[in-house]
């Protein structure tokens, strides 16, 4: 417990009296929030065949209730944990890793955002929020046996706004700044296009840039973003004359398959023209992503520069730091993190500090603040409602406009045959006229380092019905976007906004084959979405470059000729595919984080190593190895680690064999034909009730997943009653 030095105590040590105590103090420290305002909500929950809820309200306020309530039935398990995080108690539940969640949402002011700001949503927002939030506190109040935390509930709708004040950073990478500095570890920022001679990223096809200097080693991993270490998605959308009928939008999210960030399908419709469907994660009343009737879109991760270091001079007692020539006060607070060790809940105590730029954090090296792009906002839980509630382009396009919502890429398709793509990000508005070094520490005696705002929407690269007929994103940069031709050019962008310029192995290929397809019928894209190529591009060409000039002996010179001999297709019909989805993995993760290069020979004999244990051979079919299992169903799994048919990370099971856990996730593919209604499909790994062993919903999706189907999604009434298996009334009256 590096991070808690000093606050730990031994387990051993603690006497009856101080036993009985620490078993009893945590629920009563952190006493339940005032429930919201008494209202009376009724919303019907209507299940389809698959079990995903169709939920419908007289008001939108009665909907968001409905959707606390068929989210709690499916899993409440991983709702409890979310409203946990959002009041600062995780720790109660998780131990020391809920701690360090609980350390963050006090550093960050999670809470005070969520005071500060949440009153100033619109009335009908924050009405949202109260609905959810009554959701949660009926679900628990019937359900008390499955509560896991004594006052955790009722809740109220600053309690769920403070859950998004949390999260929303983490999503552009927080958590890898955060983690070496409470560490004491060097923070080696990477170098971006911020300096003279601002690089053309590299197309698909040519000569890669050299890599980068690595950057900052994550220590503290939080359970609040995208896999840090292995973050992805796929999104395509496709117009009407490319794709020879239907705009076409895919979904392709690469979110973990459990847990507090993983998708949750439904569709929800109000009396108030509030319809839509698409999923959310744990905590939200409304779809992140999806579609309604006239429009959709989808998100992928992207990583512009948003975050800042500054290291502040201090005097000689530690408690003030000097700003232009002046010295100012630390903002301090002690908080009390629970931390569940065994069957008590120790009290740690913690200094929680800040300062005019943001949260602080103090190391043997020195005090340095942090300041981040959104920091302090919190209208994003306003915008994603009206993006759910826009009817055109141009109402679609006002809410992004506001970047209220912090980052991430936005792809776009309508009823209209538009297509678009925005790589949002709400980037810091650093003063162009200051010689600074913005990826380095800055030095915090300077106001005028201290930007305020982001830079506005018309900076942004954008593209809308681009001459190819067709947008991609696969975490790649903006520069590669729509095909030769249409894409745009990296210099016409501000260097200090610090654009990426990455590829990834997804990215060339989607490129490549994209541009290659005369035309991208549903057929087409089908392949292209659950292609398993990888393109000998980056750090896979120089991984085989590597392998091809490796000296080896024995067992480890079969598996670098069985490697070198591999078809760059992890479909698991290729003897060397196992072997391949063992070793890319970990080159992966070093060119998405910056990391250095991996040893080659001792990560191939590694892999030999593992193959030779557990099955005995070097080349088992790749099936065998890589599995979907989800009570008592074990299925083969195609795809790897950087594919398009994405199998990311896993769990290595007693039997060698790899649980997926983080990949392709929800899929949804939308298509709108011209004078015809709306029509979508999707997937989910498991089910709709991932947490319920019990429910048929449980892993009935399973077996669609690996097999490359979908299923219908119901959005219109009388399609889903059509195809009900069980239709409830839930309300909060008594």
């Amino acid at each position: 417990m590096k991070w808690l030095k000093g606050g730990a105590i031994a387990l051993a040590a603690v006497s009856v009296g101080a036993f009985a105590v620490l078993a009893t103090w945590e629920p009563f420290f952190a006493s339940a929030a005032n429930p919201p305002e008494t209202r009376i909500y009724r919303a019907e929950i209507i299940r389809d065949t698959f079990g995903v809820p169709h939920i419908y309200g007289k008001t939108d306020a009665d909907t968001a209730f409905g959707v606390a309530m068929a989210h709690a039935e499916d899993d409440f398990f991983t709702l409890q944990d979310v409203v946990a995080m959002s009041r600062g108690r995780y720790g109660a539940i998780a131990g020391e890793d809920g701690a360090k969640v609980d350390y963050v949402y006090h550093l960050i002011d999670a809470r005070g955002t969520a005071e500060r700001e949440y009153p100033k949503l619109p009335a009908d927002t924050r009405e949202l929020f109260e609905a959810y939030a009554a959701g949660l506190n009926t679900y628990a109040a019937a359900h008390p046996g499955e509560v896991k935390l004594a006052n955790l509930f009722p809740v109220n709708g600053m309690d769920v706004a403070a859950g998004f004040a949390l999260r929303q950073p983490f999503f552009f990478g927080l958590d890898g700044v955060i983690g070496p500095l409470v560490g004491g570890e060097e923070l080696r920022r990477e170098h971006g296009p911020d300096i003279p001679g601002f690089p053309r990223p590299p197309l698909p096809g040519a000569e890669p840039a050299a890599p980068s200097e690595p950057k900052q080693a994550r220590t503290l991993v939080l359970p609040l973003g995208e896999d840090a270490d292995h973050m992805g998605s796929n999104a395509f959308a496709v117009s009407p004359e490319k794709s020879g009928g239907p705009t076409t939008l895919i979904s392709n999210s690469h979110q973990p398959l459990r847990g507090g960030v993983a998708w949750y399908e439904l569709v929800v419709e109000s009396g108030e023209g509030w319809h839509f469907a698409g999923a959310n994660f744990p905590g939200s009343p409304f779809p992140f992503l999806g579609h309604n009737e006239n429009l959709g879109w989808t998100n992928t991760v992207n990583t512009p520069d948003m975050i800042d270091v500054y290291q502040l001079e201090l005097d000689e007692t530690g408690t003030r730091y000097k700003l232009d020539g002046e010295w100012r006060d630390l903002e301090a607070e002690w908080v009390t993190l629970p931390v569940k060790v065994g069957p008590v809940v120790l009290p740690i105590r913690r200094e929680v500090l800040r300062s005019v730029h943001g949260p602080v954090i103090r190391n043997d090296k020195g005090a340095f603040a942090i300041r981040y792009g959104g920091i302090g906002q919190l209208q994003q839980l306003d915008a994603y409602y009206r993006l759910n509630k826009a009817q055109d382009f141009a109402q679609w396009e006002a809410q992004i406009r506001r970047l209220a919502i912090p980052s991430t890429n936005f792809i776009y398709a309508d009823a209209a045959g538009n297509i678009a793509y925005v790589y949002n990000a709400a980037i810091p508005a650093r003063p162009a006229n200051l010689v600074a070094d913005w990826r380095s520490v800055l030095p915090g005696n300077r106001s005028d380092l201290i930007w305020q705002g982001a830079v506005g929407y018309a900076a942004l690269p954008k593209l809308k019905n681009p001459a190819s007929g067709w947008i991609y994103n696969s975490n790649n940069t903006p520069f590669t976007a729509a095909g030769a031709g249409s894409d745009l050019a990296p210099d016409a962008f501000s260097p200090v906004m610090g654009i990426e310029l990455k590829q990834t192995n997804r990215s060339w290929r989607a490129y490549k084959l994209l541009s290659e397809a005369s035309m991208l019928d549903r057929a087409t894209l089908e392949a292209i979405k659950y292609d398993t190529g990888y393109e000998r591009e980056g750090y896979v060409d120089r991984l085989f470059d590597a392998l091809e000039g490796m000296q080896a002996n024995g067992k480890l010179a079969e598996a670098r000729d069985l490697l070198i001999g591999w078809d760059f297709t992890a479909d698991s019909k290729g003897r060397a595919d196992a072997i391949a989805l063992l070793i890319i993995r970990d080159f992966m993760s070093a060119d998405y984080n910056n990391k250095p290069f991996p040893d080659v020979a001792e990560k191939l004999q590694a892999a030999a190593d593992h193959l030779t244990t557990h099955f005995g051979r070097l080349d088992p079919p790749m099936a065998e190895l890589l599995r979907l299992r989800q009570g008592g169903l074990d299925l083969p799994l195609d795809g790897g680690s950087d594919t398009l048919r994405a199998s990311t990370t896993w769990d290595v099971d007693p039997d060698g064999r790899l649980s997926l856990k983080h990949g392709d996730s929800f899929i949804q593919w939308t298509e709108w034909l011209p004078g015809k209604r709306v029509f979508s499909r999707s997937i989910q790994p498991f089910g709709a009730a991932t947490t319920r062993p019990k429910s048929k919903h449980y892993n009935d999706q399973m077996r669609l997943f690996v097999e490359h189907k979908l299923k219908p999604v119901h959005f219109w009434r009388d399609d889903v009653l059509a195809n009900a298996s069980n239709r409830t009334t839930v309300t909060n009256a008594r």
